[in-house]
């Protein structure tokens, strides 16, 4: 397929509204709108965003879950020249303290709550001052999205007003090796250009329908599955939380035919009593992270015949390696594909620094389609997360086959990931620390099956018997969003440190490991 001729979102949603203007663009719960229908929304919102004096570089914040909403306020931002901040709907108050004060947003659309979280409350408390709040849906509290359904004024943006190829689009908070969120820049030609390669490994057309439960706010979402699939004028089918039966229900209502997954969301649908092979039987393709028996399971047992396999990191636009969607199965279980066009990879050993011959695994480095570095306070991280020739150090290890594809062989940084998503442990740290019964503590992640890693902390207590794992996890819930609290607590009187003071990590998570497999048959491990 051609690539569009639309180098920027706003341009990208003109050019599917013109051509294909009656086609569906996405279905989210009982909504749906035409590629025509989202770009008048999108227009009306731009239109309202600038009577409030919003315009080229300013940025508008985003808490909203996967509905349609999010797609009209996303490009309309954009088509005022701004950009747009999701957050995400786990985010705590305490985190929205921050997200709000470091992405520097002058417009925020928010949600009354989502699951647990009540935005309304944590915004009255937290929001700073000048800050223009709209409430999208139902509740009260803030002015209603409702004040963005004027028609679009037609006003014509004047050079240089208007969003540029190399603008940045979004800006997705994720965690990162510190305790504060990093802010990613992702401008728009490496969104379109990327998610464009993505859609195409993939196998993408116009007549297909994407499913997506993953959060729009992550790059898997925004920068991955919603790019690729309007780079190919395609259907984008959202579900707002993922729920496996509800997933399953879409699946087969709408005839999805590809499927961003993951493993815990595969494995999630395929054991619910509610799945039969013929539910899904009109996906052929899709994504999917994980090791070989992920992939494997995606294929056999979801019925995806021609996912995909992937790497990346938000970082990377979504994806900087994924399969051929047609590649034999034996070829997506041995490496996570070739780099896409326009990304190059190499390779340092870990310990001298040096670039390795071809072949040889080392520290991962990437080039091409690559943010242009962090904002707000992360930004002070760009030096040393970046080379001087443009490559960004991933901290993850890896190789090329003789192939050419990319072999995964592990991280070498202290990152976690639970169910797909990255989690920084000195951010659970720093919160475990804020309790009165705790003097020292360490986090590491350990392999779990259903999770990919789940979260192990070491705890110094200040008494013996002073810390209580239920009081402890009550009060990560205050601060931390769910995925991000322990699985499993060990008590111990000393973290192993090494003469100079600093924790031996590599130690700690050997015995981590050893720990939580003994406490999993005693159901200590949630």
């Amino acid at each position: 397929m051609l690539p569009p001729l639309a180098r920027t979102l706003p341009d990208l949603l003109r050019e599917n509204a013109g051509l294909r203007g009656e086609q569906v663009a996405v279905i989210a719960g009982d909504r749906q709108a035409t590629y025509s229908a989202l770009h008048a929304r999108a227009q009306a919102v731009a239109a309202g965003l600038r009577g409030l004096g919003i315009g080229h570089g300013d940025r508008v914040g985003m808490i909203v879950s996967n509905r349609v909403e999010w797609l009209e306020i996303c490009f309309g931002a954009t088509l005022a020249g701004a950009v747009a901040v999701p957050f995400s709907t786990w985010s705590t108050a305490k985190e929205l303290a921050f997200l709000l004060v470091d992405s520097k947003v002058k417009v925020l659309f928010t949600l009354a709550s989502f699951g647990e979280n009540d935005f309304v409350a944590a915004l009255r408390a937290n929001a700073p001052e000048g800050l223009r709040i709209f409430l999208v849906g139902e509740g009260e509290g803030f002015d209603p999205f409702a004040a963005f359904g004027a028609e679009p004024d037609g006003e014509q943006l004047a050079p240089g007003e208007g969003a540029g190829a190399g603008d940045d689009a979004l800006i997705l908070y994720t965690s990162g090796s510190t305790s504060a969120p990093k802010g990613v820049r992702m401008k728009h030609h490496g969104i379109i250009e990327n998610g464009f390669n993505i859609g195409e490994r993939q196998g993408l057309t116009a007549d297909d329908r994407v499913f997506l439960s993953a959060p729009l706010f992550w790059s898997y979402g925004s920068a991955n599955a919603l790019s690729a699939t309007f780079t190919h004028g395609a259907t984008l089918v959202l579900q707002e939380k993922f729920e496996p039966a509800g997933a399953l229900d879409l699946i087969e209502r709408h005839r999805c035919t590809s499927v961003y997954t993951l493993p815990a969301m595969t494995n999630a649908m395929v054991r619910t009593p509610e799945f039969r092979r013929e539910r899904t039987a009109s996906l052929r393709t899709g994504l999917t992270i994980g090791g070989s028996q992920d992939v494997l399971a995606a294929v056999e047992t979801l019925g995806v015949p021609e996912i995909c396999n992937i790497y990346g990191a938000t970082e990377t636009y979504g994806n900087c390696c994924v399969t051929h969607h047609d590649w034999p199965i034996e070829r997506k279980l041995a490496s996570q594909g070739l780099p896409l066009p326009g990304q190059e990879l190499r390779f340092r050993d870990e310990e001298t620094g040096e670039i390795v011959a071809s072949g040889q695994p080392g520290l991962v480095e990437v080039r091409g389609y690559v943010t242009p570095g962090y904002t707000g306070v992360s930004s002070e991280l760009n030096a040393e997360a970046f080379t001087e020739d443009g490559f960004y150090k991933t901290g993850d290890i890896g190789r090329l086959d003789e192939n050419g594809g990319f072999v995964f062989i592990g991280r070498s940084t202290e990152m976690i990931k639970r169910a797909g998503i990255n989690v920084s442990p000195a951010e659970i740290e720093e919160v475990l620390l804020q309790h009165p019964a705790v003097v020292r503590t360490a986090v590491v992640g350990v392999p779990d099956a259903r999770r990919g890693e789940a979260i192990v902390a070491y705890v110094v207590p200040a008494d013996h018997g002073a810390a209580r794992v239920d009081a402890l996890v009550a009060h990560c819930a205050d601060a931390l969003s769910k995925y991000k609290i322990p699985d499993h607590f060990e008590f111990i009187d000393a973290l192993p440190l090494t003469p100079t003071g600093k924790l031996m990590r590599k130690e700690l998570k050997q015995a981590a490991i050893a720990a939580y497999s003994q406490a999993m048959p005693a159901g200590r491990a949630s």
